[in-house]
């Protein structure tokens, strides 16, 4: 069929097909209900959460210490991001060395079954992670960490009890637990950019005599680095909003520390909610819902910051 059409006349619309105008209104529907559901979460945590916020310490009563809503709130604001940076530095040079490994190093089969392994391990419940943090790994890392405090007591990180002695239910144990929950997070996408990498410049650093490191440094990191940061704070929202597995592993007392192997340890958002929900009534109901909205604020402006990076060098990675 001819297309020409005489001067000053219009081409004829394209015709649009029932299953087009079908697809393209579920499209747009599904994009409006997940702002919409946004939307309705972040209206109830306000609307929920405002009478807690405005209380005075005399309305709100011993529940939160005598303490105003920001001053009850802070240790678990510290205590959440605290954990989850402890365990992104602990989870991420792993998950970077496991998706290195699978795409460039480990023959094809075995790559293939160890990706299938870590997939599988996003799919282990929390209530999962938190026994095997409570009843495994909290016994075995009692000796360690005795020899941290004797070897490294001197930094603030390790000084232990202040009488003396450890806890193996210490911010550090919540935080090796979280580290394991975020990692095939971090893997899977780490792998799939490291993949992407163009096998042109990985041949082109060949051909120039680089060896299979200088290659992966020089040709694969530069091009995965914003696919990295956005694993990474994908991890960190995951730590974050976690919550059975920190409540059962943590011993929290709701302090403001740095020291990683006491008894006294800060909580988390997500875990004092779980812990302290089932017992609350009146305005600390407002108090908990509120702290609530205080973690979807840190979440929605951890996730905007790595978005924002990776927009800023969109155009040299794979990470679009």
């Amino acid at each position: 069929m001819s297309t020409t059409t005489t001067r000053g006349q219009k081409p004829p619309r394209p015709v649009v097909r029932p299953g087009d105008r079908i697809f393209s209104g579920l499209s747009t529907s599904a994009g409006l209900l997940i702002l919409l559901t946004l939307l309705g979460v972040a209206i109830f945590l306000t609307v929920e959460g405002l009478p807690g916020i405005t209380a005075s310490p005399d309305e709100l009563g011993g529940k939160t210490g005598g303490k105003g809503f920001f001053a009850y709130v802070w240790p678990l604001i510290f205590g959440t991001v605290w954990a989850a940076v402890i365990a992104l530095l602990i989870a991420v040079p792993v998950a970077i060395g496991v998706a290195l490994y699978i795409s460039h190093y480990a023959p094809r089969r075995l790559s293939a079954t160890l990706g299938y392994v870590v997939d599988l391990l996003a799919a282990v419940p929390s209530v999962v992670y938190g026994l095997w943090g409570l009843l495994f790994l909290s016994r075995e890392l009692g000796p360690f960490y005795e020899w941290l405090e004797k070897t490294l007591g001197f930094l603030p990180f390790f000084a232990g009890n202040p009488h003396g002695g450890v806890s193996a239910n210490s911010i550090l144990t919540a935080s090796l637990v979280l580290a394991v929950m975020v990692l095939p997070i971090i893997t899977a996408i780490c792998r799939e950019i490291f993949l992407q990498t163009p096998r042109l410049h990985e041949e082109a650093a060949l051909a120039l005599g680089a060896t299979r490191w200088e290659t992966v440094r020089l040709a694969v990191f530069p091009y995965a680095r914003s696919g990295i940061i956005s694993a990474s704070m994908l991890g960190l929202g995951r730590a974050l909003g976690e919550t059975m597995a920190v409540a059962m592993v943590l011993s929290a007392s709701g302090v403001v520390s740095v020291n990683l192997i006491s008894s006294t340890n800060p909580s988390t958002i997500a875990a004092n909610i779980a812990l302290q929900f089932p017992e609350a009534f009146g305005l600390y109901t407002n108090v908990l819902i509120a702290s609530g909205l205080v973690l979807f604020v840190i979440t929605f402006a951890a996730n905007f910051a790595a978005r924002a990076i990776v927009e800023r060098r969109k155009d040299f990675s794979g990470a679009n």
